[in-house]
């Protein structure tokens, strides 16, 4: 199983956006993927089409070692599994303090379902705590969704910070997977410079497909659905599931269309 934690500290750049379709698309051409919802707002649980709050076990216990992932897990309308969360998921942060190892505390959770899958995808919340860092020691590698303005250059390089001490003293294969530019704007010129200094500063980490702005990404969650559920025919689609290819292929992992 590839691990990949969708991670930036700055809200609103899109992450769990990119989590829930990048799941839908990988299970689409026919990967078998869980999606780990570890933010305690639900939204990639909700962005799913699962009630966060009808399932009494969820992530939250998963981390406390109350029950094991596949007691947990729920399946989606795309074809994935998710591990939900809920506002619970907050305290978990708290009651893990006093606990050993607890930076390995998902990982050795996913450990006993890996398995089960071909690819796990982390959704993490966007601070860089402890929810974080244990997303961060279970994976293999970092997918990067950012905006291309100035602020996200230097919210960047604080995550890139953390990756470091991460490596050095909890996950040392952990690498940047994919910086994929969200939002995009072509016709903006200070949209165009950004994206030329992040690719002049790590080169083939970013994607060449772009997510644009499109309404009907922004409107599929209301929907409880991926946007390739919502609007197939969409631009908004059509880059994610480019985005899918895109990362599929620099794996060589073939790519199959599911029924």
């Amino acid at each position: 199983m590839k691990t990949y934690a969708v991670a930036n500290q700055k809200g609103g750049v899109g992450k769990t956006s990119i989590a829930v379709n990048l799941s839908a698309t990988l299970a689409h051409y026919g990967q078998r993927v869980l999606l780990v919802d570890l933010d305690p707002q639900g939204n990639a649980t909700t962005g799913s089409g699962i009630d966060k709050n009808a399932y009494e076990k969820t992530l939250y216990g998963v981390l406390l070692g109350e029950y094991p992932c596949n007691e947990a897990r729920v399946t989606a309308e795309a074809g994935y599994d998710v591990l939900i969360a809920n506002r619970e998921l907050a305290g978990a942060e708290i009651e893990m303090v006093s606990f050993e190892r607890r930076e390995y505390r998902l990982k050795e959770a996913l450990a006993a379902i890996a398995a089960d899958y071909d690819f796990a995808i982390i959704d993490c919340p966007p601070a860089l705590n402890m929810l974080t860092v244990n997303a961060l020691t279970a994976a293999d590698a970092v997918v990067i969704p950012m905006q291309c303005e100035y602020y996200a250059l230097e919210g960047l390089s604080d995550l890139v910070g953390t990756l470091r001490k991460v490596k050095a003293n909890l996950n040392p294969k952990i690498e940047i997977e994919a910086l994929v530019r969200t939002m995009y704007d072509p016709r903006s010129s200070l949209t165009t410079q950004v994206s030329e200094e992040i690719k002049s500063h790590f080169g083939d980490k970013v994607f060449d497909t772009v997510i644009p702005r499109n309404i009907r990404i922004a409107e599929a969650p209301s929907f409880g659905r991926p946007v390739i559920l919502h609007d197939p025919s969409s631009k908004g689609s059509q880059a994610h599931f480019a985005f899918a290819r895109e990362l599929l292929g620099r794996h060589g992992i073939p790519i199959k269309e599911t029924a």
